[in-house]
């Protein structure tokens, strides 16, 4: 019988310890943590200590395809993965793996994968864990793809300005400046996290957030 594994309310509350079910909580507050029909799903999943960490992977004629290392979940929390490592096969070094936790599951006791044989875990990517300086680039591209379509649209609307008069043209440069204020308050933010390197990027990365969030809105505003 297969279990359904419910990670994302466990990794929850290991991070933040959120702590008591809803029969302790107070009427009329501020609910934290967990139902107890939420508790009673959780109890029939997986523990990622006890069922998880360290235990063997095989396929469903009985090979073993690795040993799982680590369970990442999503920044979303969309999706949660099984982190696997390959290795002492021959021809495979030491090859970790992201496989979703959807792919494998509990017969009777032992982890399986169905379909995945070694040369297809071979063919799979490594599974790389990200660097400070990955995470503040990352962080950085998302948000200059704003920076870029905010500079289009500035452009955009300088040349409708430019072909406007009267009341039209006043909106257009008006919205131009909004535009300008704002990109140029987020470039200024990024330059600034950049400056305090990878180490430290997370200290600016809620201002960059507000920023941006700005410069969206403004971009969802501007019309002409």
């Amino acid at each position: 019988m297969q279990k359904v594994l419910i990670v994302v309310a466990l990794i929850g509350i290991s991070i933040w310890g959120l702590m008591g079910l809803a029969d302790a909580q107070i009427a009329g507050s501020t609910a934290v943590g967990i139902t107890v029909t939420e508790a009673n799903r959780i109890a029939m999943g997986w523990s990622v200590k006890r069922s998880l960490l360290g235990k063997p992977v095989f396929n469903d004629v009985g090979e073993k395809i690795g040993r799982v290392q680590d369970l990442i979940v999503a920044p979303d929390r969309s999706v949660s993965y099984l982190i696997v490592g390959a290795g002492g096969f021959i021809g495979i070094g030491t090859h970790d793996v992201a496989i979703p936790v959807s792919q494998v599951h509990d017969r009777n006791g032992r982890l399986e994968m169905s379909g995945a044989t070694r040369e297809v875990v071979k063919a799979m990517p490594p599974f790389v864990y990200a660097t400070d300086a990955s995470r503040r680039d990352q962080f950085i591209e998302r948000a200059e793809i704003d920076l870029t379509r905010a500079r289009a649209r500035v452009a955009e609307l300088q040349d409708s300005s430019r072909n406007a008069s009267g009341a039209a043209r006043v909106a257009l440069d008006r919205q131009v400046a909004v535009l300008q204020r704002d990109e140029k308050a987020a470039e200024d933010q990024i330059a600034e996290m950049k400056r305090a390197g990878a180490s430290r990027w997370r200290q600016f990365e809620r201002d960059v957030d507000a920023a941006i969030a700005r410069l969206r809105k403004a971009l969802d505003m501007a019309v002409g």
